[in-house]
C-alpha cells in the first residue's frame, strides 16, 4: 500500500510539474515571435515525452500487479515450491542466489510459462539486477497476454 501512494504522488508531483513546463510553452508560443515559438515548441517536447514514459511505466506496473494477483491467487511456479510475495523483504544474497538458480533453470525447462518469469523477475529482483528483472516481467507480462513475448 505503501507503494502505492508513493506511486501516486509523485506521478502527481510529475503531472503538476508537467503542466506548469507546457503552460510556459504555450505562453512562448503566443508571444509569437521566431525564437519564443522556437522555444515554446522545445520546452512543448518535454512534457509530451514525460507524459509518455508515465503512462507506459503506469501501464507496465497495472500489467505486473494483475500477474502478482494472480500468482497469489494460486498460480504457482511450476516446481509447487512456495512463492515469497514480491512485497516482502529481500532475502539474504546466498539465498536469493540459490532462489535464482531454481528459478532460471525452472524458466530454461518451461520457457512459455508466464509464471515461470514471473517467479525469474522476483529473483532478478532479490538479486538486485532491476534491469533485467523489469525484462523477465515484460517477457511475463507478453506471454500472459498471448504476445509471445521478445527474446533478449
Amino acid at each position: 500500500m505503501r507503494a502505492k501512494a508513493t506511486y501516486a504522488i509523485t506521478a502527481a508531483a510529475l503531472i503538476g510539474y508537467l503542466v506548469l513546463a507546457g503552460s510556459r510553452g504555450v505562453l512562448l508560443l503566443r508571444h509569437g515571435t521566431p525564437l519564443t515559438v522556437v522555444f515554446g515548441a522545445a520546452v512543448l517536447v518535454l512534457p509530451m515525452l514525460g507524459l509518455w514514459f508515465l503512462w507506459q511505466n503506469t501501464r507496465f506496473v497495472r500489467r505486473a500487479n494483475r500477474l502478482a494477483a494472480e500468482v497469489a491467487a494460486g498460480g504457482g511456479p511450476a516446481s509447487g515450491e512456495p512463492v515469497r510475495a514480491p512485497c516482502r523483504p529481500r532475502p539474504d544474497r546466498e539465498t536469493a542466489d540459490a532462489v535464482f538458480r531454481l528459478r532460471k533453470a525452472e524458466t530454461e525447462r518451461t520457457p512459455d510459462d508466464w509464471r515461470c518469469w514471473f517467479h525469474l523477475a522476483v529473483a532478478y529482483r532479490d538479486a538486485r539486477d532491476t534491469p533485467r528483472a523489469r525484462w523477465a516481467i515484460q517477457r511475463a507480462i507478453a506471454l500472459r497476454e498471448g504476445r509471445g513475448g521478445g527474446g533478449r
